[in-house]
């Protein structure tokens, strides 16, 4: 049994809880309002108490005192891809995710995002977040993190947000990125695109000597899988890849051209560990993996919590 408990709001396809698993964190519920992500979850971790619904229509309440509570609420009210309408967006679950904290009281919190979260126009949003975390006893602060800095092959710049109650926030730090650079998208995915016998496998390897640009999962109302806009298409070229959509399989052995990723080539782009199984076809797939809080990044912040969480816990066994 795990010696803290979390809540995870918004699951996706499991990139933070699988993250905060790692750290050693015991999940009571995860709650998640698309099929195919629940789908997901069950898959990988039947023991998992799954909500296949609204978090609007969640209630926190039996779950008060938990260790934990956790989550990656919609990003398209703050990214730059969209109109950052924020607050005026319908989709926006901070109020939601408040709510939560309000109603379970736990220990910690832990929310990621977008980085356009921290442009200038948001600057009276986040504001306003912090003082209604203040407010309910917690001290909170925002922070930007590459993906990359913690072992992913991709920049993934995100916002992660962390309030933790003042008892605890002497002991938690922010966690620092690895002295190891990470691999290259020919050294992650050598053995992937060599997978059907492709010839050219292990020159695309010395093209792909870089990582990769950003993940992009899109919407529902929004196309099928691709990699991104223009720009990213065009750095994904560069690397030897083709970025308009995704293949089904590895190239075969006599393919000519730029190959496509594969759902599980960017689920490893992402830090998922191959064991990890996705739901539903191509495109949902995608969409999760494009989607997710990689879980190395969750692992390191979480970890961070956990230390801080156990350090009060040791003061208080002591004393």
């Amino acid at each position: 049994m795990s010696r803290f408990t979390s809540l995870e709001m918004c699951a996706g396809a499991g990139g933070q809880a699988l993250g905060l698993e790692m750290a050693g964190f015991g999940h009571q519920a995860l709650i998640e309002i698309e099929p195919p992500a629940c789908a997901t979850l069950r898959l990988n971790r039947p023991s998992w108490h799954v909500q296949e619904c609204d978090l609007r229509h969640f209630s926190g309440k039996p779950y008060d005192g938990i260790d934990l509570l956790a989550g990656g609420v919609p990003c398209p009210p703050f990214s730059k891809a969209g109109k950052q309408l924020g607050a005026e967006d319908e989709r926006d679950l901070f109020p939601e995710a408040i709510r939560m904290v309000s109603e379970t009281r736990p220990k910690a919190v832990m929310l990621e995002n977008v980085r356009g979260l921290l442009d200038a126009v948001f600057n009276d949003y986040r504001a306003d977040v912090e003082k209604q975390l203040q407010k309910l006893g917690y001290v909170a602060g925002w922070r930007l993190l590459n993906a990359s800095d913690f072992g992913v092959s991709q920049l993934r710049p995100r916002v992660v947000f962390v309030g933790i109650q003042a008892r605890y926030a002497d002991s938690f730090e922010w966690p620092a990125p690895s002295p190891l650079p990470p691999p290259t998208v020919g050294q992650l995915l050598h053995d992937l695109m060599a997978a059907e016998g492709w010839k050219e496998a292990d020159s695309w390897r010395h093209t792909a000597n870089s990582i990769a640009p950003t993940l992009v999962g899109g919407s529902k109302k929004h196309g099928g899988p691709d990699l991104g806009p223009t720009r990213a298409k065009r750095a994904w070229a560069s690397l030897g890849v083709c970025g308009h959509g995704i293949a089904d399989k590895a190239p075969d052995c006599d393919f000519t051209g730029l190959p496509r990723l594969t759902t599980r080539m960017a689920a490893r782009i992402q830090g998922f560990p191959d064991e990890w199984l996705f739901a539903g076809k191509k495109t949902a797939t995608y969409r999760q993996i494009g989607n997710a809080f990689p879980p190395p990044v969750a692992r390191a912040v979480a970890e961070k919590i956990f230390a801080a969480l156990s350090v009060r816990q040791l003061v208080q066994v002591a004393s």
